[in-house]
């Protein structure tokens, strides 16, 4: 997590601040995390699936593509969860139907 923070850090333009919401994984909210200053992260409160779309996402994959199977060896996980995130990542429409939530249409831009 301490690695993924100081790369996308190092991403930021100088002049800008983000905000990066986060679940409460335990390696999201460890004490012993070194954050980069031009980074908060705001913790999603614990059950609130209507503000963390990947969950949605993630019981997409899994009854599609990754329930009821039975996988040869860790590869053989990496490669099946690789080709189910692929074909959901490449279909927007799917996408959108997942990971819309209503309240974002009432957004001022």
């Amino acid at each position: 997590m301490e690695l993924y923070l100081s790369n996308f850090s190092a991403q930021i333009r100088p002049d800008r601040h983000v905000a990066l919401l986060m679940d409460n994984a335990g390696w999201h909210t460890t004490k012993d995390l070194d954050i980069p200053d031009n980074i908060t992260l705001i913790p999603l409160p614990p059950y609130a699936p209507e503000l963390n779309p990947m969950e949605q996402v993630w019981d997409w994959i899994k009854s599609h593509h990754l329930s009821n199977s039975c996988y040869k060896d860790y590869e053989d996980i990496v490669e099946k969860a690789s080709a189910a995130w692929n074909e959901f990542a490449n279909n927007p429409e799917l996408v959108k139907s997942i990971c819309n939530r209503a309240w974002l249409e009432h957004r001022n831009l």
